[in-house]
């Protein structure tokens, strides 16, 4: 009886404890990361300790949190949070935003960029995942590429782990670092924005570093629907997105697209099947799965619906008030470099003074730019976690290896 009532005042008192969280709804330890595991990892994947130490044990946390819809009702979001453990001081908090995807489903795997994540956790920074809207476990669908919606994804999780902190043991200073690569570029460049133009009264970016972004929707961007290109199905991924998010078709969003394309996408755009297996249905070229009156229009008519809500989601055209790294490579065949260029530009033309641009290398496509461009932001944001105002590009030692991993690696 005495153990009943015991649980029934624990359950009590969190129930107690979440009824007064705004943002926080849940969290469940999903994994935890002793320091001997992330030592045989590191050893396994051939990382060394000299560039990325690993110092403390990290508890995986997934969240679930309220966030908004475009309509702005209130909804519900997950990301995973990962902290470090029996750190006696208080850590910053960075925020990596993962690339493109349509599958749901969210696991707690410790490859690609959650393995970053560890790899800054077990460094001392608390990492929030989030998973954006309508992915992982939350609400509604997934709007591709919508400045916004991925903006307040990013910000509502940060108001869900201030709450986080009142239920388990972790303290944090004021350094907040905002990341993230592909997709996340993407997302890292909209919260750093919304953040500064909108919530500098709440929140305060220290650094930010995206990564293979797409800034120019509607320009360098574009370029793509009109080449052979192997991801096809961002295409219609981003028109699907951008209807639910503006209603800016007059009709069926599918009459846009060309038969048997338009059946192929109603059909497999879905959050069944992977972006590949669409891709593999759809014509080399982007724009031949859309009818041929709106590509003309599209190119000649700058007051089209389409560009004009496109260009909406364009986020470089500001003036960053803290150092910004924009990382990039060369051969990237799914994001053009260009981007990063076209965001240095716009931004020092509006005053900005610590903008950089940083080659993760010349040689390296999408997938393997990510790694060394994880690298190079990993030495951006340590450097000003420990006093450099401006960011740096790290020791020249770890520099020195990191080249050394570069020339071992085929491109």
């Amino acid at each position: 009886m005495k153990q009943l009532f015991n649980t029934l005042v624990c359950i009590s008192l969190f129930l107690c404890a979440q009824a007064q969280n705004e943002f926080l709804v849940s969290y469940e330890l999903v994994e935890s990361y002793t320091i001997e595991d992330l030592k045989a990892k590191w050893k396994e994947s051939k990382i060394k300790e000299f560039i990325s130490p690993v110092k403390y044990e990290v508890a995986g946390y997934e969240i679930m949190y309220k966030t908004r819809w475009h309509d702005g009702s209130e909804i519900l979001a997950s990301g995973f949070v990962y902290v470090p453990q029996k750190v006696e001081e208080e850590i910053p908090t960075l925020i990596m935003n993962h690339g493109t995807t349509l599958k749901k489903e969210m696991n707690m795997k410790l490859g690609g960029l959650m393995a970053g994540c560890v790899a800054f956790a077990t460094d001392g920074y608390l990492v929030l995942y989030p998973h954006y809207i309508g992915l992982g476990k939350g609400e509604k669908t997934h709007l591709y590429q919508i400045a916004d919606s991925e903006a307040y994804s990013n910000i509502d999780m940060l108001r869900a782990v201030r709450e986080l902190k009142k239920e388990i043991s972790f303290e944090t200073n004021e350094q907040l670092f905002i990341t993230g690569y592909s997709q996340g570029g993407h997302a890292a460049m909209a919260a750093h924005k919304m953040i500064q133009e909108e919530y500098s009264n709440e929140f305060q970016v220290t650094a930010s570093a995206p990564m293979s972004g797409a800034y120019d929707m509607t320009g360098i961007q574009s370029g793509v629907m009109f080449e052979k290109y192997k991801h096809q199905a961002y295409l219609p991924y981003l028109l699907l997105s951008l209807e639910e998010r503006y209603q800016m078709w007059d009709g069926d969003i599918y009459d846009v697209f060309k038969e048997p394309y338009r059946s192929v996408i109603k059909e497999k755009l879905n959050h069944e099947h992977s972006l590949n297996e669409v891709s593999k249905l759809l014509p080399e070229v982007p724009s031949d799965m859309m009818r041929d009156d709106l590509i003309a229009e599209f190119k000649s008519n700058p007051d089209f619906i389409f560009t004009k809500v496109l260009s909406l989601n364009n986020n470089y055209d500001w003036k960053p008030e803290s150092p910004m790294m924009l990382c990039y490579c060369n051969a990237d065949e799914q994001v053009s470099y260009k981007n990063a260029f076209i965001a240095r530009d716009k931004m020092k033309e509006n005053g900005a003074e610590r903008v950089f641009v940083r080659n993760g290398g010349k040689k390296y496509g999408h997938n393997k730019c990510a790694l060394f461009s994880l690298m190079n932001t990993k030495f951006f944001f340590d450097s000003i976690k420990d006093g450099d105002e401006d960011g740096n590009k790290g020791k020249l030692m770890k520099r020195f290896l990191v080249s050394l991993a570069k020339l071992a690696v085929k491109p």
